[in-house]
């Protein structure tokens, strides 16, 4: 495991400075970044940082291992150090935030917590553009194939999109390595369906992936909370969830709950287009698998004494 160097005066600002020339692009943004900006890790979260950079998180998490750190938390804490500016609230309030606190009892974590996760699903449900998952059904449900695509957080959102979508026979894939993904998208064309999770909307490879797809005919679809983002630009339909609230960072759980709310949507719209299909492979994949559930033990009948 990577050891955590030690933080000296500038010391971890000089050897970003001295070994940028031999990172490749996307590091070399990030580490340009925290050279002209030393206080970015410190104010920014990962992916926050990786935003700023024209990044993306698994490069900023490169980057930090590069330096001989074992994740983004560390590097932190060391150029918090290094700064004179770190401490233990400092970066709580940074990644988890104000609303929550370390001495909260786990009823006010749960309340608020709730309260949250609550609010994302009403948000979502009340800004959603039925017309465009629509749109986005009627493409999937007639395509040859679907590619889906997502890093980070979202590759979990985009593998349980190809679960649902496998189970009704729709050919998919979900891709979660830039290179695999962009040279599946070059393979698709006007018959295929890409979909690129992204909750920013400004992850650098979900978007390459799935500009590509597009460029080669694939009816593109974005799955966002940004609307006005990169993502959404280079797809035929966007379809937005609630944006992240500002406590929950740099992985709001809440946003993982829309985007699950989002793709749930887009399965039924696509299960009612090709019901009767629909109906029979999923009576046959719940029969594939059911030699392998334990079967629930016999209800015990009891008899009340004088009945």
């Amino acid at each position: 495991m990577p050891r955590s160097p030690d933080a000296g005066n500038g010391a971890i600002i000089s050897r970003i400075d001295a070994r940028r020339r031999g990172m490749p692009a996307a590091i070399s943004r990030i580490a340009d970044l925290v050279i002209a900006h030393p206080t970015t890790p410190v104010e920014l979260t990962i992916t926050e940082l990786a935003e700023r950079a024209g990044s993306s998180p698994a490069s900023v998490t490169r980057f930090c291992r590069s330096l001989g750190f074992d994740g983004y938390t560390q590097f932190r804490v060391a150029i918090a150090t290094e700064l004179g500016r770190g401490s233990a609230e400092q970066t709580w309030h940074t990644d988890i935030g104000a609303e929550f606190e370390p001495t909260d009892s786990p009823e006010k974590i749960l309340r608020t917590l709730l309260t949250t996760h609550v609010r994302g699903l009403e948000t979502t449900a009340e800004g959603i553009d039925l017309d465009a998952v629509g749109r986005a059904a009627q493409a999937i449900s007639g395509s040859r194939h679907v590619d889906i695509y997502g890093l980070g957080g979202s590759a979990g959102i985009a593998d349980e999109l190809q679960r649902r979508l496998h189970r009704i026979g729709i050919s998919s894939h979900a891709w979660a390595d830039v290179h695999d993904g962009l040279a599946s998208a070059v393979l698709q064309d006007e018959n295929s369906v890409a979909i690129g999770v992204s909750s920013t909307g400004q992850t650098n490879e979900t978007v390459q992936m799935l500009a590509q797809a597009g460029a080669v005919g694939a009816f593109a679809v974005a799955i966002t909370h940004d609307d006005e983002s990169w993502i959404a630009d280079v797809a035929d339909v966007s379809i937005t969830t609630a944006a992240p609230v500002g406590y929950l960072r740099p992985d709001d759980m809440s946003v993982k709950h829309a985007q699950l709310f989002v793709i749930d949507l887009l399965y039924l719209f696509i299960a009612q287009q090709m019901f009767d299909p629909a109906a029979k492979r999923l009576a046959a994949t719940a029969m594939a698998v059911s030699a392998h559930r334990r079967p629930r033990p016999p209800v015990t009948q009891t008899t009340e004494v004088g009945a």
